[in-house]
């Protein structure tokens, strides 16, 4: 935001100096302010319940520990099918072979007349 120092104008008026908002600036700093507002309005949502001093206990505790060796020990269940029913895929269609150069002859860049 540049400022204009205090001048005095032709017709002998004197001038105060001031601060002169950049084109566009005016615009872009109120969307800027309604943004923030939005964003100040809903990161404040708090309720009674929050704020009653009471904090959650944990349900785990740490460090976690495995009973058996993952390594050595088989499983105890094994991995099945979700589903019952065989489940198909499609084969994909043959793909169809690249044509083949209808030029069999070597091309001289030169007899074309684009001589660079």
């Amino acid at each position: 935001m540049p400022f204009v120092r205090p001048y005095v104008r032709s017709d002998g008026t004197p001038v105060r100096g001031y601060f002169r908002w950049a084109p566009g600036a005016r615009r872009g700093m109120t969307i800027f302010a309604v943004f923030g507002l939005v964003v100040l309005g809903f990161g404040n949502t708090s309720s009674a319940d929050a704020t009653d001093g009471v904090s959650p206990t944990p349900s785990v505790s740490y460090p976690i520990r495995f009973d058996h060796d993952t390594d050595n020990a088989r499983r105890a269940v094994l991995p099945h099918p979700t589903v019952s029913y065989p489940i198909t895929f499609g084969t994909p269609a043959p793909r169809k072979a690249a044509p083949a150069p209808s030029v069999s002859y070597p091309i001289d860049p030169s007899a074309l007349g684009g001589g660079r």
